[in-house]
C-alpha cells in the first residue's frame, strides 16, 4: 500500500490517502508499478535545508559565535593593558633613576618586586579561578592595579621604597588576569580556533610591552614630567574592567571539551607534577621569562650607553632624558611580537601536517635561533646601533614565536577543569626561575663589575653588556627543555583526553 501524507491546512493537522497494490520504491517511498516516484509536500519540506528549525537556530549560533569573539577581543585588550602598565616603568627608567637617585640594582628592584608579588599571587588566583566566578575576579584585579598605579604617580622622591611597594601591589592585581583569562578562552574555543584566539591573546604581550615603552616615553615628552606616563594605563584599565563585566560570558569550565570531572587541588598538583610535558614546557617558559624580563628592562638603557660611548649622544645628567631608544625598542617589540606570534602559529599549523610533535619542536627551533641573534646584539652594539637593532629584531621575532604555542601545549596536555591551576603553577614557576630575579640580577652584576673598574661611560656600557650576556645561554637551555617536551608530548596528550 502507498500512503500519501500531507499536512492539510499547515496548522499541524494531517491526512492520509492510501492506494492499494503499491510497491516499495527508491528512498523509502512506495510507488505504483512502473510509475514515476511520487513526491509529497512533506518530502519537499524535509529536503529544504532552510527549515523553520534551522532558520531559528542559525542566527542564535552566529550570535553566540560573535559573542565569543568579542569576549576574546576584550580579554586580549586587557592583556595589552597589563603589559603596557608593566613596561611603562621601563620606558621612563632613566628618569626614575635620576629622580630618585638609584643605581642599576635599585632600578632593577622595581621589576623584581613586581614579579615576586605576581608570582606569589598567581597560584592563589589559580585556585580561585577553578572554583569561583572568573570574570568577577578578573575585573576586580584590573580595578585594583589601576588604582594603585595611578596613586604611585604622586610618590615624592624621598620615598623610593613606597614606589617599590606599589609595584608589588600592582603585581598582585595583574596576577589575577594573566592566570585566569587564558582559561576562559580555552573554554570558549577548541582546536585550531583556540590556537588562533590564544595567538591573538598572547600577541598582546609584545604589543602591550612595546606600547609601554612608546606611550611612557611619549607622554613624558608631551607632559614634561615622567609621572604622567603612569596615569594613562589606569584610566584605560577602568574602562576595560567595566567592559569585561558586561560583555564576557561566564563560560563553563570544560564547556568546549567533553571532560568535566573535577578533582581536589592536591590531586591537581600531583597530576601536574607527574605530567612531564607540562613540567618541561614550564621550565622552558621560565627561560623565556628570564630573557624577556632582563632584555625588556635593560636593552634601551644599554643601547643609550652604547651611543654615549660612540659619541652620538650626550650623557643624561639633568632634565628629561632622551626617549629615542625607548621609542625604537617599543616599536620593534610591537612589530616582532606580531610577526613572532603569526610565524609561530603558521609554522605550527604547517608542521602539524608533518608530525604530531610540531608544537614543542617549533618552540625549540625558535629558542635556539633566538639565542644566536641575541649574542650578536652585544657584538654589534660596540660599533653600530643600527646593526644592534637588526639583531634585536630577528632575536625577538624568534623568541616571541613560542608564546601562544606554549599556551596551546598546556591546553592539550592538561584537562579543562585543571587548567587554571596549571596556568597559575606555570606562571609561578616561570616567574620564580625567570623574570622575578633576572632584572635585579643583571643590575647587580653590572654594579659589581663597575665597582671593580674605573667609573666611566665606557665601563657603564661594558658592565651592563657583560651582565646581559647571561641571557643567550639561558635561552639555549630553554630550547633543550622544549626538545625534552617533544619526547613526552603525544603520551601526555592522550592521557589528558582519556582521563
Amino acid at each position: 500500500m502507498m500512503c500519501l501524507e500531507s499536512d492539510g491546512s499547515g496548522t499541524g493537522g494531517s491526512s492520509q490517502d492510501c492506494i492499494p497494490g503499491a510497491e516499495e520504491g527508491v528512498g523509502g517511498l512506495e510507488t505504483l508499478p512502473g510509475s514515476i516516484p511520487v513526491t509529497t509536500p512533506l518530502d519537499i519540506k524535509s529536503r529544504d535545508t532552510d527549515s523553520p528549525i534551522s532558520k531559528a537556530t542559525a542566527p542564535k549560533k552566529l550570535n553566540r559565535r560573535r559573542a565569543r569573539v568579542v569576549a576574546a577581543g576584550i580579554l586580549s585588550v586587557g592583556n595589552v593593558l597589563n603589559y603596557l602598565d608593566r613596561y611603562t616603568v621601563a620606558g621612563v627608567l632613566l628618569d626614575i633613576q635620576q629622580h630618585f637617585g638609584v643605581k642599576d640594582s635599585g632600578a632593577g628592584l622595581l621589576q623584581t618586586v613586581f614579579i615576586c608579588s605576581f608570582m606569589i599571587a598567581a597560584p592563589i588566583f589559580g585556585y580561585l579561578g577553578d572554583r569561583f566566578n572568573r570574570k568577577v575576579i578578573l575585573s576586580c584585579g584590573i580595578f585594583f592595579w589601576s588604582i594603585i598605579t595611578f596613586s604611585s604617580s604622586f610618590i615624592p622622591k624621598q620615598y623610593f621604597w613606597l614606589l617599590v611597594l606599589s609595584r608589588g601591589l600592582v603585581g598582585i592585581g595583574e596576577a589575577s588576569y594573566s592566570t585566569i583569562a587564558p582559561t576562559i578562552i580555552g573554554d570558549l574555543f577548541t582546536k585550531n580556533t583556540r590556537t588562533l584566539m590564544l595567538s591573538v591573546f598572547y600577541f598582546a604581550i609584545p604589543l602591550g610591552s612595546g606600547l609601554g615603552y612608546i606611550i611612557g616615553s611619549s607622554v613624558k615628552q608631551v607632559a614634561g614630567d615622567w609621572r604622567w606616563a603612569l596615569r594613562v594605563s589606569p584610566v584605560l584599565g577602568m574602562i576595560t574592567g567595566t567592559l569585561l563585566l558586561i560583555f564576557v560570558p561566564a563560560a563553563k569550565r570544560g564547556h568546549a571539551d567533553p571532560n568535566k570531572h573535577r578533582t581536589s587541588w592536591v590531586n591537581d598538583m600531583k597530576a601536574l607534577i607527574k605530567n612531564r610535558s607540562y613540567v618541561f614546557s614550564s621550565l622552558a617558559t621560565s627561560t623565556v621569562s628570564f630573557a624577556t624580563g632582563a632584555l625588556g628592562m635593560w636593552i634601551p638603557l644599554y643601547l643609550y650607553r652604547a651611543q654615549v660611548v660612540q659619541k652620538t649622544m650626550e650623557p643624561c645628567n639633568i632634565g628629561l632624558c632622551s626617549t629615542k631608544d625607548s621609542l625604537i625598542f617599543g616599536a620593534i617589540t610591537c612589530i616582532t611580537g606580531f610577526l613572532g606570534v603569526i610565524t609561530g602559529a603558521g609554522a605550527t599549523k604547517w608542521c602539524r601536517q608533518k608530525t604530531k610533535r610540531a608544537d614543542p619542536l617549533v618552540c625549540a627551533v625558535g629558542m635556539l635561533g633566538s639565542a644566536i641573534f641575541i649574542c650578536l646584539v652585544f657584538v654589534a652594539a660596540k660599533s653600530s646601533s643600527v646593526a644592534a637593532y637588526i639583531c634585536i629584531f630577528a632575536g625577538e621575532t624568534l623568541l616571541f614565536s613560542n608564546w601562544a604555542i606554549t599556551a596551546d601545549i598546556l591546553m592539550y596536555v592538561v584537562k579543562p577543569t585543571r587548567r587554571a591551576t596549571a596556568v597559575a603553577l606555570q606562571s609561578f614557576t616561570s616567574h620564580l626561575l625567570g623574570d622575578a630575579g633576572s632584572p635585579y640580577l643583571i643590575g647587580f652584576i653590572s654594579d659589581l663589575i663597575q665597582q671593580s673598574t674605573t667609573q666611566s661611560p665606557l665601563w657603564e656600557f661594558l658592565s651592563l653588556g657583560y651582565a646581559l650576556m647571561l641571557c643567550p645561554f639561558v635561552v639555549v637551555l630553554g630550547g633543550m627543555f622544549f626538545l625534552a617536551t617533544a619526547l613526552y608530548f603525544l603520551k601526555d596528550c592522550d592521557d589528558a583526553e582519556q582521563q
